[in-house]
C-alpha cells in the first residue's frame, strides 16, 4: 500500500510541474507586435514554449517571440489538441529579430545551447511528440547553417546523438493569448518556478554576452 501511495504521489507531482498541467481559457489583452520591413522571423521548437519564448526574448536583437504550433498536419491546432500528440505539431516559438543586431547563426547557437537536442520527443519534464526538438528553416542558407551546427555539435559534443529534426517551415499557428509571455506574467506558477526560470537562468549563465541590457 505504501508503494502504491508513493507512486501516486510521484505521478501527481509530475503533473503539477508539467507544461500541460496548466489550463486557462481567459484571454489576456496585449498590444499586438508589428514587425518592421527589416524584421526577420525564425522558428524553433525545443520543449515547452513558455521556456523557449523567455529564452529568446532575453537575447539582443530579438524584437518579439511568440508561442505557437508548427511542424504538423492538423489545421488550426489548439493547446488541448496539440497536447494529445496526434496533430503532428510541436510547441514552437516564432522569433522575430533584427538581422542587423543578431544573426540567424547566433539564434541557432542560442537554440542548441538552451536545450538537450539528444532527447527524443521531449525536454524534461515534458515528453511527447508535441515537445520534440525541431529547427525550422525558411531558406537553403538557413538549412546549411543548421546542418553545419548539428555536424559540429555531433562531432565535438554529442557523439552523433542529436535527435533534432531539420524541417522546412510551412505554417505557424499562434497559440492562445494566455500562453504569450507566460513566464513573465506568471512568475509564481509552479512549472515556471520549477522548470522555466531555472532553464532561463542556466542559459543566461552560459551566454551572458548575448543578453539584452538589464537582463541578469
Amino acid at each position: 500500500m505504501k508503494i502504491i501511495k508513493s507512486i501516486f504521489t510521484f505521478c501527481a507531482l509530475l503533473l503539477l510541474i508539467s507544461c500541460m498541467s496548466f489550463s486557462n481559457k481567459e484571454e489576456v489583452s496585449k498590444v499586438p507586435f508589428v514587425p518592421t520591413e527589416e524584421t526577420k522571423v525564425a522558428y524553433f521548437a525545443s520543449g515547452c514554449f513558455w521556456c523557449v519564448e523567455a529564452i529568446f526574448e532575453s537575447v539582443i536583437g530579438v524584437e518579439e517571440a511568440i508561442s505557437g504550433y508548427a511542424g504538423g498536419h492538423t489545421k488550426n491546432p489548439t493547446y488541448k489538441s496539440t497536447g494529445t500528440g496526434t496533430t503532428g505539431h510541436s510547441e514552437t516559438v516564432a522569433v522575430y529579430y533584427d538581422p542587423k543586431k543578431v544573426s540567424f547563426e547566433t539564434l541557432v547557437t542560442v537554440y542548441f545551447g538552451s536545450h538537450d537536442p539528444t532527447t527524443v520527443n521531449g525536454q524534461h519534464p515534458d515528453y511527447g511528440s508535441q515537445y520534440r526538438s525541431i529547427a525550422f528553416y525558411n531558406t537553403d542558407s538557413e538549412k546549411q547553417i543548421i546542418d553545419t551546427a548539428i555536424a559540429k555539435l555531433n562531432s565535438e559534443v554529442y557523439n552523433g546523438k542529436i535527435a533534432t529534426e531539420v524541417t522546412k517551415h510551412t505554417k505557424f499557428y499562434k497559440a492562445e493569448e494566455y500562453h504569450q509571455n507566460f513566464e513573465k506574467r506568471n512568475p509564481n506558477q509552479g512549472y515556471v518556478k520549477a522548470v522555466s526560470v531555472p532553464r532561463l537562468n542556466k542559459f543566461k549563465k552560459k551566454f551572458p554576452e548575448l543578453l539584452k541590457e538589464g537582463v541578469h
